[in-house]
């Protein structure tokens, strides 16, 4: 079941973020409070994030490359996608030349932590849960860095995630 947020019947979805835990971590965005998501150099994650995260969609914060790869907690979209300036920044991490203000290729949207989990919740805890096998995480060359999420995988997650 979708909550929906408005009378324009736009229902609330589910995603999930990667982050390599060495560039920003949970711990970061808790500190931070609110963090722009930027950075992204893929076309469809961009399409993600121009087109169809929202201000109140949900994020499920994972750690990549880590030991081990898992969902350390939530976040929720405080944005809608807007162009990701840090692309004409030739200082910033991911400059690109060819983004322009004027014509901006990439898009970020901020976001808000929501929930630490007591525990993370491992890629092999999520691979060894029936559940969950339709996951776009666990498809063979899956690398997406923001990838959509059920409602039923994010509270599956979730509830895993808070289990003492």
């Amino acid at each position: 079941m979708a909550v929906l947020i408005s009378e324009g019947v736009m229902p609330v979805r589910y995603w999930l973020f990667k982050s390599e835990p060495g560039s920003y971590s949970y711990d970061d965005l808790v500190k931070d409070g609110l963090a722009e998501w930027d950075g992204v150099r893929n076309f469809q994650a961009r399409n993600l994030l121009r087109d169809e995260i929202k201000s109140g969609d949900y994020v499920l914060f994972y750690h990549s490359n880590s030991n081990p790869s898992s969902v350390i907690g939530t976040a929720i979209v405080v944005s809608d996608g807007y162009p990701d300036y840090t692309a004409w920044d030739a200082h910033s991490d991911h400059p690109d030349p060819k983004s322009t203000p004027d014509n901006p290729i990439w898009y970020m949207v901020d976001i808000k932590p929501v929930e630490y989990f007591n525990a993370t919740v491992t890629l092999k805890q999520i691979r060894d849960e029936p559940t969950l096998t339709d996951m776009v995480l666990l498809r063979k060359g899956s690398r997406l860095s923001v990838q959509p999420v059920t409602e039923h995988q994010y509270r599956t997650i979730s509830r895993m995630g808070n289990t003492s």
